[in-house]
This record gives C-alpha cells, sequence and structure tokens, in this order.
C-alpha cells in the first residue's frame, strides 16, 4: 500500500516546556517510540506568542498543544493521544476491556476537564494575588475526588499494572501541585503512582527539565 508523504513526514508538536497538555502528548510520543519535531510556542515571551495570528491559524483556541500529524493538526491533547494510540503500533494507551478503558477514560477526564483547566498559566494570570491559593483550592479538590478513585482502580499503574492514558494525565498534574506547594502526603496513592512512573523512561525523557525551550535555570 502506498504511504503518503504526509504520513511518511515527522509529526510537529507546537508545545511549551512547562504546559501539562503538551507534555501529555510527549509522554505519548515516548511510549510508543515515536520520533517528532518540536516547534516551541513560549506562553509568556512578546506578551505569549500563542495569540498571534499564525498560531491561531493553527490552533484556533490559541493554546498548546497543536501537533501537526499524517496531513491534518489536531489540538485537545486527550484527542491526540488517542489519535497517536491508534494510528502508531506499540504499548496501549487505552486498555483492550470496555470497563477498564472507561476508567482510563474517566480519570484522564477528571484530571484534563476537572483539574487542569482550572489552574493552567491563561487563569492563574487572572487571579493575580491569589493565584496560589486559588490554585491549590481546586487541584486539592480534584485530588480529593481522584485519590479514593485510584484507590480502587490502580494497581502498579493508574488503572492496573498497564500504563495509560491515565498516567499520562497523571504525572504533569501532580508536578503542577507540587510547582503550587501542595502537600502530597495526604493522597498516598497518587502520590505512589507518580514516584513509580516517573521512574520509567518515557516520562523522564519528556519531562519540562529536558526540553528544547526549557530555560537553563530549570533544566536537569
Amino acid at each position: 500500500m502506498r504511504l503518503s508523504l504526509a504520513c511518511l513526514a515527522k509529526p510537529i508538536l507546537h508545545g511549551y516546556f512547562r504546559s501539562s497538555c503538551s507534555w501529555r502528548v510527549r509522554i505519548a510520543f515516548a511510549l510508543k517510540g515515536v520520533e517528532y519535531d518540536q516547534l516551541p510556542v513560549n506562553l509568556i515571551k512578546d506578551g505569549g506568542q500563542q495569540l498571534t495570528e499564525e498560531y491561531k491559524a493553527l490552533n484556533p483556541m490559541q493554546q498548546v498543544p497543536a501537533v501537526e500529524i499524517d496531513g491534518i493538526t489536531l489540538s485537545q491533547s486527550l484527542a491526540v493521544i488517542q489519535y497517536i494510540d491508534e494510528t502508531r503500533p506499540g504499548p496501549r494507551l487505552l486498555p483492550a476491556d470496555p470497563k477498564a478503558r472507561a476508567q482510563v477514560r474517566m480519570i484522564s477526564d477528571l484530571i484534563a476537564s476537572g483539574i487542569q483547566p482550572l489552574q493552567n498559566l491563561y487563569v492563574i494570570q487572572k487571579m493575580g494575588a491569589e493565584k496560589m491559593q486559588w490554585s491549590q483550592h481546586f487541584i486539592d479538590r480534584g485530588f480529593q475526588a481522584l485519590e479514593p478513585i485510584l484507590e480502587q482502580t490502580a494497581g502498579k499503574y493508574c488503572v492496573g499494572d498497564e500504563i495509560s492514558m491515565a498516567d499520562i494525565c497523571l504525572v504533569p498534574q501532580v508536578y503542577n501541585a507540587e510547582r503550587f506547594k501542595m502537600d502530597m502526603g495526604k493522597y498516598p496513592t497518587i502520590k505512589r503512582l507518580n514516584e513509580a512512573l516517573l521512574e520509567i523512561e518515557a516520562f523522564q525523557v519528556s519531562h519540562p527539565s529536558r526540553q528544547p525551550d526549557t530555560p537553563d535555570d530549570l533544566r536537569a
């Protein structure tokens, strides 16, 4: 079967080193062993490079990431991850079992819709001096819901013993929680899972401290 040139080209990730959503996509690429190029979009420099007309043409929401892949441009990290999972070989990011797959999607949506948007850069910039308190409140509220769910679903990882999209969402969110000085001791299951996942190479190479656009003072 003849492949189009678009399908043969490496994907391009337009993202930001410390963006949770960008990090999720980097983890997915790493787990699948997919080579890709990065074009950084600095969310702070020049008033926010995501706000340019050029970038708006890629992602009308003017958020990161945007991923050029197989001749199309995708935004929204969970959609990107599921596309990667459905089109690339390698370990499954969503389980074959319908119940486990639903649990993975539930956990992923809880983080990606119920926690992360309330403490992303655009929101906390509006909060001024209250940004720390605001972020802590909504992360804590989300983790209070997530912890008992994971107590029921977790094995070695978030759902059973295989890495999934839920784990891809969890690690960046814990990184944000730690940035906002959350006490992770209150959430032993979340803490245990995060520590186990950070031992895996795909989570290490995709870490915000190791990206092309990582500032020197934050580089590992």
